[in-house]
């Protein structure tokens, strides 16, 4: 386990590793178990015996968020470290200084300064850092995106540029968030966390949608953007299929359809949603703290009732049974 070194300027969540902390003899073996005890497992190689390398860790929500400063390398995500089931995210990476050579899904690409790039974890992948440079990788756990794999595919080994459009927001936003996630508070940073997931899903939405080769199909466009749409609207207790329908210049019936071939419902999507940003929140708050009212009106219920009705229909128990079970250590529903 590589060794943390604390730093009375970080949080209590975040961390630092770094090769300077071992002899130069063993920087690349420290090297490689900070990359797999933080990221992923990956091969690292290097020109030379030493490497000089950080890395500061935290998190924000649901995400881990990584900044990695290093020498020239390369690094590979072999199928062997796949085999071991330790990637169950997608990453997320914006591109600081320097250039990343990125190979996956049978595409090539370099990133540079201020792109974005998606990686996904549970396909092999390859990148060479031609110069010393500096990356910060947001670790999405791949249900809140809820992109299907085959539109994940399309969105590696992409550079995604900054220059306009949802990516010219969301490449500083991750770059800032990623410098100054310790300072926020636990809502505050849950706020941001479900901020971050909605931009990266809207802004993959954009990137398939200009990408006619690649399309996969309007309907999986348009599917991809009223589920952004609903995360947005989530605590709007008015939010029905008609508002939804209406706001995209469709049918109610077309809607309906489009999750049909989901295998779900649109109000049924809607309740799994906020059922989820509720049991979050609930499990986040001290004991004797919890406001089931604040939390069922936050995330669009009519009161504690709905809630309460809501949490016996999908897990058999009221919101503060649930809580207790989760507290006890058991298994949430």
């Amino acid at each position: 386990m590589p060794t943390v070194i604390d730093s009375p300027e970080e949080s209590p969540r975040a961390r630092v590793l770094t090769t300077r902390s071992v002899p130069p003899g063993e920087s690349l073996d420290y090297w490689h178990d900070a990359v797999l005890d933080t990221l992923v497992g990956m091969d690292i190689t290097t020109e030379g015996r030493t490497y000089d390398a950080t890395l500061r860790t935290d998190r924000l929500g649901e995400l881990q968020i990584t900044t990695v400063e290093a020498d020239p390398g390369t690094v590979h995500r072999a199928p062997r470290f796949i085999a071991r089931g330790d990637g169950q995210q997608v990453f997320v990476a914006v591109q600081s200084t320097g250039r990343a050579r990125v190979e996956q899904d049978g595409r090539s690409t370099e990133l540079r300064a201020g792109d974005i790039g998606f990686f996904e974890t549970v396909r092999p992948f390859r990148t060479a850092f031609p110069e010393r440079f500096r990356m910060k990788i947001f670790a999405v756990p791949r249900r809140l995106l809820d992109l299907p794999e085959a539109d994940l595919r399309r969105l590696t080994g992409r550079a995604i540029s900054p220059g306009g459009g949802l990516p010219a927001l969301l490449a500083p936003f991750l770059e800032r968030l990623a410098d100054t996630s310790e300072s926020y508070p636990a809502p505050t940073a849950q706020r941001l966390a479900g901020s971050v997931v909605d931009l990266v899903a809207a802004t993959a939405a954009d990137q398939l949608a200009q990408d006619p080769a690649e399309l996969p199909g309007a309907d999986g466009v348009l599917l991809l953007r009223v589920r952004t749409y609903i995360r947005w609207q989530l605590s709007d207790p008015g939010l029905t299929p008609a508002g939804i329908a209406r706001a995209h210049g469709i049918s109610v019936r077309y809607l309906h359809r489009l999750f049909q071939d989901e295998d779900t419902t649109v109000c049924r999507f809607i309740r799994e949603l906020r059922l989820r940003e509720c049991r979050r929140e609930l499990a986040a708050q001290p004991p004797g703290s919890v406001d089931l009212g604040r939390v069922a009106r936050r995330w669009g219920f009519s009161g504690p009732a709905g809630l309460g009705k809501a949490f016996r229909t999908a897990y058999g128990l009221s919101p503060t049974d649930w809580l207790d079970r989760v507290r006890a250590g058991g298994a949430p529903c």
